[in-house]
């Protein structure tokens, strides 16, 4: 848990520098960087920062981004605010022409229960934790 701890403070929030593009609540999903339960972590622990996370993903990785939003809302920690979907124009340089891919927005807020949850899920951490270090 350390690991995700550190990456997550580590982690770089790319600028498109547009004014509106930089928001302290938006994750950029990669299909190939991070695992899964990277993004799920990292999304649990902005909802608890920001009430609010907005999940973003283009072509390949929309994939991704929907199984997040749905692993939180199956298990009953966000729900869904808005989704948008769009195209945008990305330069490719072997072709030297822009191509279009598709995009994908989820923005997602706390449940009611929330806060119960996580707290549950850290009480049930503690324990399964404590039992390896007796067992061990």
């Amino acid at each position: 848990m350390e690991g995700i701890t550190e990456g997550v403070n580590n982690i770089n929030i790319n600028n498109n520098n547009n004014s509106d593009s930089y928001k302290k609540n938006r994750i950029q999903v990669s299909n190939t960087k991070k695992p899964l339960f990277f993004y799920v972590n990292l999304a649990k622990r902005y909802m608890q920062q920001h009430n609010e996370v907005e999940l973003s993903a283009l072509g390949m990785a929309i994939a991704t981004v929907v199984t997040v939003a749905e692993i939180l809302k199956n298990n009953g920690l966000a729900v869904e605010k808005k989704v948008m979907t769009s195209t945008v124009d990305i330069k490719d340089d072997s072709r030297g022409r822009p191509v279009q891919k598709a995009k994908i927005e989820i923005v997602l807020g706390k449940t009611a229960n929330f806060d119960e949850l996580m707290a549950a899920a850290a009480a049930e951490e503690g324990e399964n934790g404590d039992v390896e270090e007796q067992t061990a």
